[in-house]
């Protein structure tokens, strides 16, 4: 699948070493690095206006020492006016100065997650069908969507919070010392209670986020699952069965989120055990000073004012280490991702792909999905501009064929060869644009017809476009829906019946226009009627084209000009239809079961 094996699961991870603080801090500047650096230049002026806001807090605090000595104490009654104003100026500076970082930093957050989304769509989108065969719909739109998410949330705490919260942090305990490093001191006498704890709950969540992931891949695969085959379980009244194994997966989940918001919960409750015993310990020693004269009811009101506004922001930051372990997780498994990379891949020094109709060549083709075998040998030539058709029964390895032309997959030895160019040796999207491809299941998306034949082509005149729908009679059952062209087919063309897909699909290959033609059971959906109608745009299509067709129905592919028979992934049998009968063997096996209905 890749040079790096398969992704880790929750167990991989519990079974090895945890990360180093290094490691989490690579992932971390990897993220920053890569998508939040190229800002730098709002997150200077964010950080300006979070200095800003940060230092209101330790203004505020400091503003208390003259209220209470100079007006409540002092009974100064023109400062009131002033002490007043200066109140509503620290408040005003503060409310612009976070509305500003909030906006700048919210802009950055959601600029950068999205190019990180569409990087990581795009280079799964790159990675070999193996791995998307082993990874479900599910599991991958998890990683897309709920680890990107997780990070989102992080970065929205941090960048919008955690900057704000340290110069606040840093100017209250610059007027707490100011007032009395001593009392400072002490009301900071339980911090090393906190350590040991702190480390211990960290590492308990990232597990637990690292669990809780992957359940939420599970209930993202089971969820697509239901809804992707809704039908059969309509069908075969399974409802509360599949609701039973979702309700199983998501109670899991849930326990899970549980102990984590109690650990999250955790670290904020702590601050408050080691802030109560602070404010203890400065009340009994500070006390007996005020009492005393040594220090005024200003000094202590304004110190107990600092230490606790810091206090808050203390909790605030404890309380980021629950959002950071997510957020290690999610960066985890998408650094992983990242560091993949298909087998599949352009050649250091590629060859142009044939400008012409390419004759197709087999060389003793040997091929396998992991462990499994498909292809055996398998030679056989597909002449330039012929339609060669391959029968024969399921699991032969037609399909793989196919694969390979397309380079899907790779062989394990052998070549496939386009005028004597091995696939392997061209560029993958050059070698892919000279295909077509129609196969049995035709894949629509939720857009319009219009959109779902076109396929982001813009070139495309109008009277071309009415040429392929009426070829592929897709014209036929235009007038049926309301819109036409410009009509939803909804998710996976639900709109559409099987054979109208299949209509579509085909209207698509003609559009395409390329000097290869792939049929995978292209008429499978349609009826008698329509068949007809389709078979006939098909052999219209074909002409001047190398076509391959891999066919059931054997009426289908008398006509070709060589007819490929298959058993076990090696060609045992070559020639026309007429030919085929008269030499016996699977292929006039084949053709006495389906017409003879005898054996």
């Amino acid at each position: 699948m890749s040079a790096r094996g398969p992704l880790k699961t929750t167990e991989d991870y519990e079974a090895g070493e945890d990360n180093t603080f290094g490691e989490r801090m690579g992932l971390i500047a990897w993220i920053s690095r890569d998508y939040l650096a190229k800002h730098w230049i709002w997150f200077i002026a964010a950080f300006i206006f979070m200095s800003i806001e940060g230092a209101m807090f330790g203004a505020l605090s400091y503003m208390m020492k003259p209220m209470f000595d100079r007006v409540f104490v002092g009974g100064e009654a023109d400062m009131i006016g002033l002490v007043g104003l200066i109140f509503f100026g620290i408040f005003f500076i503060r409310a612009v100065a976070g509305i500003a970082q909030k906006t700048i930093l919210g802009r950055v957050s959601q600029i950068s997650i999205n190019e990180l989304r569409e990087d990581l769509l795009r280079h799964v989108m790159r990675l070999d069908g193996s791995f998307h065969q082993s990874y479900g719909p599910g599991y991958l739109m998890q990683r897309l969507n709920g680890d990107v998410a997780t990070i989102n949330s992080v970065w929205k705490a941090l960048i919008t919070g955690a900057g704000r919260d340290v110069v606040a942090l840093f100017s209250l305990f610059g007027v707490a010392f100011f007032i009395d490093w001593r009392w400072t001191l002490v009301a900071l006498v339980g911090a090393p209670l906190l350590i040991m704890p702190a480390f211990a709950i960290q590492r308990f969540l990232r597990g637990t986020s690292r669990r809780a992931r992957d359940m939420q891949a599970g209930l993202s695969t089971r969820l697509n699952e239901i809804f992707t085959g809704i039908v059969p379980i309509k069908l075969n009244t399974l409802e509360t069965y599949q609701a039973g194994r979702f309700a199983s997966l998501a109670d899991r989940l849930l326990a899970v989120r549980i102990r984590a918001a109690a650990a999250s919960a955790a670290v904020p409750g702590l601050i408050d055990i080691m802030s109560g015993m602070g404010f203890a310990a400065v009340l009994y020693f500070g006390g007996s000073e005020i009492m005393s004269g040594e220090k005024t009811v200003g000094d202590f009101v304004a110190f107990f004012t600092a230490i606790g506004l810091a206090f808050e922001p203390l909790r605030r930051l404890g309380s980021l280490s629950g959002t950071l372990q997510p957020a290690i997780a999610g960066l985890e498994r998408l650094r992983e991702l990242f560091d993949l990379e298909p087998d599949v891949r352009d050649p250091a020094d590629p060859k142009p792909a044939p400008s012409g109709v390419p004759e197709i060549r087999l060389d003793n083709v040997h091929a396998s999905y992991g462990d499994q075998a498909v292809l055996r040998g398998a030679h056989f030539t597909a002449e330039a501009g012929q339609v060669t058709a391959l029968v024969g029964p399921s699991g032969a390895g037609k399909s793989t064929i196919f694969n390979l032309l397309t380079r899907m997959i790779d062989p394990s030895s052998g070549a496939v060869m386009l005028d004597g160019v091995p696939t392997t040796e061209m560029r993958l999207e050059e070698l892919r644009a000279l295909f077509s491809v129609v196969s049995q299941d035709a894949l629509l998306f939720d857009e319009s017809l219009r959109d779902n034949i076109l396929l982001g082509r813009d070139d495309i005149p109008e009277e071309k476009l009415q040429a392929a729908l009426d070829a592929a009679h897709v014209t036929a059952f235009l007038p049926d829906i309301d819109g036409g062209l410009d009509a939803s087919v909804g998710p996976r063309g639900s709109k559409l019946s099987g054979g109208q897909r299949q209509r579509v699909a085909i209207a698509r290959a003609i559009l395409r226009d390329t000097p290869v033609l792939l049929l995978d059971e292209a008429t499978s959906a349609l009826d008698a009627k329509v068949e007809a109608h389709v078979q006939e745009a098909l052999e219209t299509l074909s002409k001047g084209r190398t076509t391959l067709v891999i066919a059931h129905r054997l009426s289908t592919i008398r006509n070709a000009d060589k007819i490929v028979v298959m058993q076990d992934g090696a060609v045992v049998q070559q020639g026309v239809h007429e030919s085929l009968i008269e030499k016996g063997g699977l292929y006039a096996d084949l053709h006495r079961l389906q017409f003879d209905g005898s054996e």
